[in-house]
């Protein structure tokens, strides 16, 4: 069965900067379709926003031309979900409530992220997906 799980910008920007790893491997395991990526357009608005910052543009081995058609590439294989209902408060990071309400929406297994402490504090828990670093997600494969 594909996992359908929600990346955390964490994970998108690790898997540009870096030349190898695991966020890297989960990105190209959702672009062979591996796993499905759930996206919101709100997650949608935050690739885009942080993908263009200056600072990760001059840490990305990519030029910008590069990056948007990865950026097509996985909203290719990624499917829309429409959040109807909002979990919150609920992280004390506001930034990462809006992936718990998609992870709930879209049904997800995995929220695959570098901030796994800030989901693991959360006031409400959800026993429907798991919360999971790359590296801990490529190895419960």
């Amino acid at each position: 069965m594909m996992n359908r799980i929600v990346i955390d910008t964490s994970v998108l920007i690790s898997a540009l900067i870096g030349k190898m790893g695991p966020a890297r491997e989960v990105v190209r395991q959702c672009l062979l379709g591996i796993h499905l990526p759930i996206i919101s357009t709100a997650l949608f608005l935050e690739y885009e926003s942080v993908t263009r910052r200056q600072e990760i543009m001059d840490k990305c081995p990519l030029p910008v031309d590069q990056i948007k058609e990865l950026l097509n590439s996985i909203y290719s294989v990624s499917e829309l979900i429409q959040i109807h209902f909002l979990w919150r408060p609920n992280s004390q990071d506001e930034g990462d409530n809006f992936l718990v309400e998609l992870a709930v929406a879209g049904n997800a297994n995995i929220i695959v992220t570098n901030k796994v402490r800030d989901f693991r504090n959360a006031e409400l828990q959800f026993d429907s997906f798991k919360i999971q670093r790359p590296e801990e997600f490529l190895r419960s494969e």
